[in-house]
C-alpha cells in the first residue's frame, strides 16, 4: 500500500510587530473631568505630554510608583519622590502620594480620591461623578488640612458640567462666594466636524467699569483643527490658535505619526519582517500683544518645539527646543508586571553655557500593556506584496478587525487603553 502524501503547511502570514505605547492614556487624562474642557482641547493634553513627561528637571530626580492590587481593580495608588541631586540648603525632597477609588473599574469619569503631601494642601480630598445619560457631571476639590487658609477659595471649590460628543459647558465656583467673585471660572466648547472652538472665563485681573467680567483680560478663546480618531493606533493632528488675556497670542501644533520600520532583530521570528512606530511633533508660539511697547527681549515672544520617537515597546527619544534651553531625553522601559521604566533627561542652560543632567524612575502597573511585542493574537499586517493575508488588517482576540473599522472610528475590537479617552468633550 502507498503512503499518504499530506499536502505542504502554507507559510505563517508575514507580520509587522505593534508595540505598546509607553504611556496610554496620559497621566493627565486622569483628570479631566475635574477641569474645564477648555485646558484639554486644542492639543493642549497632548503637547502638555510631549513637552513634560520624561523631561526630568536639572539636577533633579523623580520618582513614580503607580500600583493597584491585583483582586481589586477598583482602587490605584499614585506615590511620587522628587528632589535635587545635591544637598542645597533651599530645597527639600517633596513626597506626595493619590489613593484613588472608582465605584466602576472601566468608568474614569466617576472617582473619589485622596491626596497626601509633605507640602501645603497636606490633605486633600477630590471627588468626581459623572452620568453619561443626562450628559451631567459634578465635582469638588476640597483641602481637609492646611497650614493657612488665607482665602476662600483655601476652604474648597466645586463644579457643574453638561457634556455630549459636540458640546461641554460648565462653571466653578468657591461656596458661599457670590457677586464678582461667582464663577470662579466657566467655559464653553463645542466641536463642529473637525472644528473645535471654546471660550473660557477667568477671573484673574482686577473689575473693568464696575465688573470683573467687562475685563477683556478675563477671558480666553480658541479655534483648533483636528484630525484623527484620538486612538494611538491612527495617524493625528491638531491646529490651533488661541488668545489670552487680551494681550498673548499662542499658536500651536501637534501631529501623532504612525510608521513602520524594517526589523533587524535575528532573535525575531521569520515571518516578522516589520515594527510599528510612533512618532509625535509638537511647536507652540506665544506673542504678545499688549499696547505696552516690546523689550525685544525673549519675554515678548517665546516658542518651543519637541519631538519623540518610540522605537520599540522599550526604547523612547525625546527632544526639545525653546529660546532658553534645549533637552534630551532617552528612556528605556521593561514591561514586567508591573512595568518599570528609567529615564535620564540631559538639560542645556544657554544662559549660562552649562549642561545639566535629571534622572527619573517609574514602576506602573495602573496603565497595563495592551497587548505584548510577540502576541500572535493582535498582529498588524501591512497591506503589501510581500504579504498573502491581505484583507484582515487587525486580530483582538478571537474577533478579526479590518483596518477600515478604526479609520471609521469603530474601537469595539480594540483593546481599552488605546480607544480615544472619550466620547464626550
Amino acid at each position: 500500500m502507498g503512503g499518504v502524501v499530506s499536502a505542504p503547511k502554507a507559510p505563517p502570514p508575514q507580520m509587522v510587530l505593534v508595540p505598546p505605547l509607553f504611556d496610554f492614556p496620559p497621566l493627565a487624562a486622569r483628570n479631566r473631568m475635574l477641569e474645564p474642557s477648555y485646558n484639554l482641547l486644542f492639543g493642549k493634553l497632548a503637547l502638555r505630554s510631549l513637552f513634560e513627561d520624561y523631561f526630568d528637571a536639572a539636577n533633579h530626580f523623580s520618582s513614580i510608583l503607580m500600583l493597584k492590587p491585583i483582586d481589586d481593580r477598583h482602587v490605584d495608588l499614585i506615590a511620587t519622590v522628587s528632589g535635587p541631586l545635591d544637598n542645597k540648603p533651599d530645597e527639600t525632597i517633596v513626597g506626595n502620594a493619590l489613593f484613588r477609588w472608582k465605584s466602576d473599574a472601566d468608568d474614569p469619569h466617576t472617582f473619589t480620591d485622596l491626596y497626601v503631601s509633605s507640602s501645603d494642601p497636606i490633605l486633600l480630598m477630590r471627588a468626581c461623578a459623572y452620568y453619561p445619560r443626562f450628559g451631567l457631571g459634578a465635582f469638588g476639590i476640597f483641602p481637609v488640612l492646611k497650614k493657612e487658609r488665607v482665602s476662600a477659595e483655601d476652604y474648597g471649590t466645586m463644579g457643574l458640567r453638561y457634556g455630549t460628543p459636540n458640546l461641554s459647558v460648565g462653571a466653578t465656583f468657591v461656596p458661599y462666594t457670590l457677586g464678582d467673585d461667582f464663577p470662579k471660572s466657566a467655559w464653553l466648547v463645542t466641536k463642529m466636524g473637525r472644528l473645535t472652538a471654546g471660550v473660557k472665563y477667568d477671573p484673574q485681573f482686577e473689575k473693568k467699569d464696575g465688573a470683573k467680567y467687562k475685563n477683556l483680560k478675563n477671558w480666553n478663546g480658541s479655534i483648533g483643527y483636528g484630525l484623527g480618531s484620538g486612538s494611538p493606533l491612527s495617524p493625528s493632528f491638531n491646529f490651533g490658535l488661541e488668545y489670552a488675556q487680551n494681550s498673548q497670542f499662542i499658536a500651536s501644533f501637534f501631529q501623532h505619526v504612525v510608521v513602520q520600520r524594517k526589523v533587524n532583530n535575528p532573535f525575531e521570528e521569520n515571518e516578522v519582517i516589520g515594527i510599528t512606530n510612533y512618532i509625535d511633533f509638537g511647536f507652540e508660539l506665544l506673542t504678545r500683544m499688549d499696547d505696552k511697547k516690546g523689550t525685544n527681549n525673549i519675554q515678548d515672544s517665546t516658542f518651543n518645539i519637541a519631538a519623540s520617537w518610540q522605537a520599540n515597546k522599550n526604547i523612547l527619544l525625546k527632544g526639545k527646543v525653546g529660546p532658553l534651553s534645549s533637552a534630551l531625553s532617552f528612556s528605556f522601559k521593561s514591561w514586567w508586571k508591573p512595568s518599570f521604566s528609567f529615564s535620564v533627561s540631559a538639560i542645556r542652560d544657554r544662559a549660562i553655557g552649562k549642561t545639566s543632567f535629571g534622572f527619573g524612575l517609574r514602576v506602573d502597573n495602573v496603565r497595563e500593556a495592551s497587548y505584548q511585542r510577540a502576541d500572535p493574537n493582535f498582529v498588524m499586517l501591512t497591506p503589501s506584496k510581500a504579504h498573502l493575508a491581505e484583507g484582515i488588517q487587525w486580530k483582538s482576540g478571537k474577533r478579526p478587525m479590518m483596518q477600515s473599522d478604526v479609520n471609521s472610528g469603530n474601537f469595539d475590537g480594540v483593546p481599552r487603553e488605546l480607544r480615544p479617552l472619550g466620547k464626550l468633550l
